[in-house]
């Protein structure tokens, strides 16, 4: 896969057909309009070409609102859809300028005359220009007028639902992990660096990895216990994983930390990437660290028995 930091550098002499969006999660839905587009590409001897932008445009149309979290950083997006066999990766700069540019223009200016698309594939709810204004209806009329081929992917369902980012966001939000990771094409994760605590896991016998997400975007799952894969130092551990801010232990800090299962290495400032794969329970106030440590105990029974569905 070609990644290109901008539209003005994609060669305009190269055939191609289309996709573009924000495509947080890569999820199933995504993998269809992706898969779509491949095929497309090698029947008709074109390129397969998706447009996506950093930031985030609400990022930057609402800058003094910054809530939205994002289920992907730019770079785990970008090995993602590197599985996917696609042809080509731009990551346009999304800036004000950008934004205003009205639906015919950037149909016309953009994707006909410098990305060369002679195909179009959008997903079911696609919009596109300045306030979202063009539809699925206004794309078959500049396909039209402009030549190219279109085509709309219909919703892909999970047990009757239709994927949606929006969806995913939300299931993350709620703890909702077995649901999330069925509708993303791989398990959802951070990746995060391990920085120092205050070592009281080591003191009831549970030692913990502390980690820092620097990127102010990235979704965090609900607050609770999580049962989860790391990957560390390119080698796989299974431990579990605490989100919250401990209450045992008076500590109003939000802390993530991890336990890994049979391991005993100094890792500090080592990048960890860690896959969520179930939440145990949600966080909890125990009379003393004792307490804490019998409830340990039986987490670690639980995320044990678990380890060969993950293998």
């Amino acid at each position: 896969m070609k990644i290109f930091d901008s539209i003005t550098k994609f060669p305009s002499n190269v055939k191609t057909i289309v996709t573009l969006g924000t495509f947080d999660g890569v999820h199933k839905g995504h993998i269809a309009i992706i898969n779509r587009i491949n095929d497309i590409a090698k029947k008709n001897n074109l390129e397969s070409v998706l447009l996506t932008f950093y930031p985030h445009p609400r990022h930057v149309l609402y800058p003094d609102d910054q809530n939205l979290k994002l289920i992907n950083t730019i770079e785990e997006k970008i090995d993602s859809l590197k599985l996917t066999g696609l042809d080509n990766l731009i990551i346009h700069k999304f800036d004000k300028n950008f934004s205003r540019l009205k639906s015919v223009n950037f149909i016309r200016d953009v994707l006909v005359e410098k990305l060369n698309m002679n195909y179009m594939i959008v997903g079911f709810d696609h919009q596109f220009g300045k306030n979202r204004e063009g539809s699925f209806e206004d794309l078959i009329q500049f396909s039209n007028l402009y030549d190219f081929k279109i085509e709309k992917i219909e919703a892909q369902l999970v047990k009757g639902v239709a994927i949606s980012s929006t969806k995913i966001r939300k299931a993350i939000q709620a703890g909702e992990i077995v649901k999330v990771n069925s509708y993303l094409s791989s398990t959802y994760s951070i990746t995060a660096t391990v920085i120092k605590g205050n070592n009281i896991g080591n003191s009831i016998g549970f030692p913990t990895a502390n980690l820092d997400v620097s990127n102010k975007w990235k979704i965090i799952p609900k607050n609770g216990v999580y049962f989860v894969s790391v990957l560390v130092q390119n080698r796989k551990y299974f431990g579990m994983l605490n989100l919250g801010s401990r209450p045992t232990i008076t500590d109003s800090t939000f802390v993530i930390e991890v336990h890994l299962f049979d391991f005993n290495k100094q890792i500090y400032n080592d990048i960890v990437k860690v896959n969520f794969l179930k939440r145990i329970r949600g966080e909890k106030k125990f009379l003393d660290l004792s307490k804490l440590k019998l409830q340990l105990k039986k987490d670690e029974i639980e995320c044990r028995s678990m380890i060969d569905n993950f293998c």
